[in-house]
Order: structure tokens, then C-alpha cells, then sequence
């Protein structure tokens, strides 16, 4: 298979979907691997160290696109990735369509197979293509949010861990599944009062058995969080429907109840976020201020850190690459179930339920392809 990489195009992400190691797996199993010039530059890795391992360099995105069977990406196509996306073409990246219905319907229109990372589940319902973009979100969360709680940046002036004499900041956590729980694990490292919400009792159960003393678990439901919000000083969106877009657990009326300079950092705005004056920003523009209330809602915050974040996702999305191409996307999904749900739009056809429902379109069940 003719596999190409093209360069990330989306504000500030310096992440690449492929390390040359990576390539280089390909490449031995008999596949083409075409990657534009300047990829992994931001990435830490050179156009010679992928020549090294057997790819070879193209000039611009337009030939990358034209020449690959599959494409490999880190975020979704932006506006002007669009024309290039070819019929058949199979597409294997971040999508989160829900959250985006211009995008929802070019991909349609562009009549590619679009397989989507964070949708791809395993039988005991994990994630694992999503998994370690989660773990690096969770923790640069509290890294982030402990940056903006300084005085300079908009923030209370409150030290995340305190100091003797002076009690830590209070760090609320909604939602405990990967995010969550890696963003606990920072904050309580740190030395913060850390509150962890979540709807699941066993997951609840987990959780206080494996955190610190500092970390506390609780029930999420409106009452709470309007109670626990009144006291936080660091609050962290951490809720994930797979494939749908996430519920609005915090409202804009919720903020006057808020502390002035507290902080809110909403790692779930890729898919529309968990708290409703939540709106996607960039790495250049990060945050801006409703009712005194500090809002970071990056859409892609692992791509501040990109030599760790693409060893990650490389680890974990290069084994299904290679079904991918050994294989074919359609027998791949047909020998391998983690691959099923990842389809999203096949052809013109959404045939992810969650997505059909988000934008009220017409939904086509993936065993139409599969069968």
C-alpha cells in the first residue's frame, strides 16, 4: 500500500502520525511510505532520518495526498485539506466528528473511508488509540492550569500545592477515566485538594483505592458540582461520550458562583466541550476571560508536547496501521472488531450512529461494507 504522511497544518501542532521507526515497519513489510518535506520537523525528527529508514520526500501536501492510498494524520482535515481528499481515499487520523459538522459533511461529500482513532475500541470498551493523547491531556491540564492560576496571567495568585502554613488550591476533576485520572495523579503530586467526579460507582471505587490521601472521590450530578465549583480554584473538563458530543456539566449561569481568577481547562472541547462557555483556542491564543473566570481550552494540547506525544501515538496506532496495509482497511475490520467502530464515513455514508445523530443525517449501518 502507498502510505502518505502530510504535514500537520492546524494551529501550532508540531505532532506528525508517523516516527521514521514507524515508516520503517512499513516499509519492511513491502508498503511505500511518502511523507512531506518538513513533517516531523516539529517532532524532533528530520527529513533524512526518514530518508534513513526508507521513505521517501515529497514537496507539498497537494502531492502527498495525491499519491497515497492511506493517509496518516494526527488532528482532522482542516478547510484547505479538503479538495484534496480523493474518492476511496482511506483516511486514518483524529476526526471527532461530532463536534464539527462542516467537516462531517466534506468528508462525506469527499466520498473517502474515514477511520477514525478515537472511536477504534477494544471488547472491554477501552480506547486505545485515544488512550495516550488522554494520558498527555490529563496531564498537561494541571500543568497548564496551575501556569494560569499565577496573578500575571489571570489567575487567583494561588500556588497549586501551597506551602506549609498555607493550604493548596482546590482542584475539581470532572469525569474519571484517563484524563481524569492522569490529571489527579498531577495535581495531587503537586500537592493540591483534589475532588474527582464521575456517574460510575466501580469506577469511583478504583479510584480511591489507587489514589494519594489528597485525592477524594464524588458522585457527579448538578447538585454537587454547583457545590464544589463555589470552592474550586482549578477545574478540569474531563468527560468523554466516545464518538458523541460531550454533555454541558458546567453552565454559563454556574460561572457567578465561581471564584474571580479561578481557572477552567476543558481537555473535552474537541468534542464541544463539557462546560458551556467553553470555545476551542490555540496554542497562540489560549485562554480568554468570561465573568473573571480563566478559560484554557486548547483543542490540541498534546501538540505543545510533540516529540513525546508522537512516540506515543505511534506506539499505539502503528499496529493497526500495518493491518490497515497488510490488509486493506475492509478485511483489516472484518479479522480485527477494535477497527469497527473506528469507521465513521465509508464512502459517503456515516456509518458511526452517534455522528448520524449529532447533525440529524442519515445513518448507514457499518455492516452494509463489512458483510
Amino acid at each position: 500500500m502507498i502510505i502518505g504522511v502530510p504535514k500537520e497544518i492546524k494551529n501550532n501542532e508540531n505532532r506528525v502520525a508517523l516516527t521514521p521507526a514507524g515508516a520503517k515497519e512499513l516499509i519492511k513489510r513491502g508498503h511505500q511510505v511518502y511523507v512531506q518535506q518538513s513533517a516531523g520537523l516539529g517532532s524532533g525528527f528530520s527529513d533524512e532520518d526518514y530518508k534513513a529508514a526508507g521513505a521517501s520526500i515529497l514537496p507539498s501536501i497537494e502531492a502527498t495526498y495525491q499519491i497515497a492510498e492511506m493517509i496518516m494524520k494526527v488532528k482532522e482535515p482542516i478547510e484547505s485539506e479538503y479538495n484534496l481528499i480523493k474518492a476511496n481515499q482511506l483516511l486514518f487520523t483524529y476526526f471527532h466528528f461530532a463536534s464539527y459538522e462542516p467537516l462531517t459533511k466534506a468528508m462525506v461529500a469527499s466520498k473517502a473511508i474515514c477511520l477514525a482513532y478515537e472511536t477504534v475500541e477494544k471488547a472491554d470498551r477501552s480506547l486505545p488509540l485515544l488512550v495516550p493523547m488522554s494520558e498527555v491531556a490529563g496531564r498537561m491540564a494541571i500543568q497548564k492550569g496551575a501556569n494560569y492560576l499565577e496573578k500575571p496571567l489571570g489567575g487567583r495568585g494561588i500556588l497549586l500545592g501551597g506551602v506549609p502554613g498555607v493550604l493548596p488550591a482546590k482542584v475539581l476533576i470532572l469525569g474519571g477515566g484517563i484524563v481524569g485520572t492522569q490529571a489527579a495523579w498531577m495535581a495531587a503530586g503537586l500537592g493540591a485538594d483534589v475532588i474527582i467526579m464521575d456517574v460510575s460507582l466501580p469506577r469511583m471505587r478504583y479510584l480511591a483505592d489507587v489514589m494519594p490521601a489528597n485525592v477524594k472521590t464524588m458522585m457527579s450530578n448538578e447538585y454537587n458540582i454547583r457545590e464544589q465549583i463555589k470552592q474550586a480554584d482549578l477545574i478540569v473538563g474531563a468527560v468523554l461520550i466516545p464518538g458523541a458530543k460531550a454533555p454541558h456539566l458546567i453552565t454559563k449561569d454556574m460561572l457567578k458562583d465561581m471564584k474571580k481568577g479561578a481557572v477552567l481547562v476543558d481537555v473535552a472541547v474537541d468534542q464541544g466541550g463539557c462546560i458551556e462557555t467553553c470555545k476551542p483556542t490555540t496554542h497562540e491564543n489560549p485562554t480568554y476571560v468570561i465573568d473573571d473566570v480563566v478559560h484554557y481550552c486548547v483543542a490540541n494540547m498534546p501538540g505543545a508536547v510533540p516529540y513525546t506525544s508522537t512516540l506515543a501515538l505511534t506506539n499505539a496506532t502503528l499496529p493497526y496501521a500495518i493491518q490497515l496495509a497488510d490488509k486493506g482497511w475492509k478485511k483489516a475490520a472484518q479479522e480485527n472488531a477494535d477497527l469497527v467502530p473506528g469507521l465513521n464515513v465509508i464512502q459517503g455514508d456515516i456509518v458511526y450512529k452517534a455522528v448520524a445523530e449529532a447533525f440529524s443525517m442519515p445513518y448507514t449501518p457499518v455492516e452494509k461494507y463489512l458483510s
